[in-house]
């Protein structure tokens, strides 16, 4: 089997760490995405396992986010923002599109 060179595409995720990727070192970069983006919305992930708990339902996110994926016995789901415009102080909803398992 040959590796790809091409890695994928780097998604936010709910935990504290993963891949070797630190959200501790990411929380510290929100200020530079405020200064990309206008600020950081509340977001809302609908749809998915009924067992996601209510807390990890609730992100704040840039408003360039596209896509977010939240670590859940043993895999990911994946949540991409709905195409629909957002009314002035509601969240930005973000609908799931699937699940993906941690490779052991």
């Amino acid at each position: 089997m040959t590796a790809s060179s091409d890695p994928a595409p780097t998604v936010r995720t709910a935990d504290s760490f993963v891949n070797g990727d630190d959200r501790i070192a990411w929380s510290a970069r929100v200020n530079q995405i405020g200064t990309d983006a206008t600020g950081i919305v509340e977001a809302v992930l609908e749809g998915g396992p009924a067992t996601l708990p209510a807390e990890l339902r609730n992100h704040r996110v840039s408003p360039v986010d596209s896509k977010i994926k939240v670590r859940h016995y043993g895999g990911y789901e994946h949540f991409e923002r709905d195409s629909a415009g957002v009314a002035d102080g509601a969240p930005v909803v973000f609908r799931w599109t699937g699940r993906t398992r941690i490779a052991e």
